[in-house]
Parts: C-alpha cells; sequence; structure tokens
C-alpha cells in the first residue's frame, strides 16, 4: 500500500463499482477530461474485469486515510516492459475533494510506484489544454510539457486542444530529492 498525508492508493474492488459508474456517468465532471457518453453498469463491470485482468495497466483506489474514503482513481496504462514507459491518468470523483491536495499526492505515490517498483524510465500523459488545474497538479509533481495536438479531442461539440506533458526518471529522481 502507497501513503501520503491524506491518502493511500490501494487496489480497486468490486465493492467499488457503484461509486465509479455513477462518477463515469456526471455528464459535466467527464467533459473535463474526455467526451461523455452514457455507460450501462453491465459494461462498466465488463470494463472493471478487464482493465484488472491486464498486465499492461495497473490501476488504484485512491482513498482518504481518515475515513478510508473513495475519492478517486489513478492508474499506469500501456506499461512497456521494453522501453520502459507509461501513461498516467487521474481522475478525483468526489468534487468536494478536489483542491485539497488529493490529487497532487495521488499522483507522487503513483509516480513512486512507476519508478520505484516498475522501475519505469518515462511517465506521460494527456490533458485538455484548458484544464489549468491538472496542468498545475502535473507540474508541480514534475511533469514538463512536451507539446500540444492542435483540435485532438471532440468534447461537448467542439474540437480541443490536447497538451502532452512527461516526467523522466532523472526528473522525478531531482524533484523527490527535493521534497
Amino acid at each position: 500500500m502507497h501513503k501520503a498525508q491524506d491518502v493511500y492508493l490501494a487496489p480497486l474492488s468490486l465493492d467499488d463499482a457503484a461509486i465509479l459508474h455513477g462518477w463515469i456517468n456526471e455528464r459535466a465532471e467527464v467533459l473535463r477530461s474526455a467526451s461523455y457518453r452514457p455507460i450501462a453498469y453491465r459494461q462498466h463491470l465488463a470494463w472493471m474485469e478487464g482493465i484488472t485482468g491486464r498486465s499492461d495497466t495497473t490501476i488504484f483506489a485512491i482513498r482518504r486515510i481518515v475515513g478510508d474514503d473513495l475519492v478517486g482513481t489513478c492508474q499506469l496504462h500501456g506499461v512497456s516492459a521494453v522501453d520502459r514507459t507509461a501513461e498516467l491518468q487521474i481522475r478525483l470523483g468526489v468534487v468536494a475533494e478536489r483542491g485539497k491536495g488529493f490529487g497532487t499526492q495521488a499522483v507522487r505515490l503513483l509516480l513512486d510506484y512507476g519508478f520505484l517498483d516498475l522501475n519505469l524510465q518515462r511517465i506521460y500523459l494527456h490533458v485538455i489544454a484548458t484544464n489549468t488545474a491538472a496542468i498545475r497538479v502535473y507540474e508541480k509533481t514534475g511533469f514538463v510539457r512536451e507539446g500540444l495536438l492542435r483540435r485532438a479531442a471532440y468534447v461537448d461539440g467542439a474540437y480541443v486542444d490536447l497538451a502532452f506533458m512527461a516526467i523522466l526518471r532523472e526528473e522525478y529522481d531531482a524533484v523527490r530529492a527535493k521534497s
């Protein structure tokens, strides 16, 4: 179990399915990071079974230390053993828990897992370029903007730009040494 000041990362369980299903069907919240389409509960359960069984993906529940409440999920997917790279994704599903540092703590824990446990050399992500709150978290944890894909995603009736960011092992080591 990976632990920070306020949150810890733990395996997802089927007990989390109903909460996660609610999050992915909250249109306004989904549109912060992706296109929206409603997901049936049966589809969601199939996704959970599939994602937890993949060898190239590790997904965690983000839980508050006090109360053990589920506040989000984060994952490394597309893990390449040859290239030693992975893509990071995170979602804080409890709106009231945003802005409290939980996302930053979870990203740091996920970076620890990726670099220390999986021995990755590069972790990357993409984010809607106007999502300044997420970009701030990524920059705070050591990610560097690598580029912009113009009009790369269709979200809520409009094409949006995607910012690509990454952190290399030596950058992670430097950030970690400062904290």
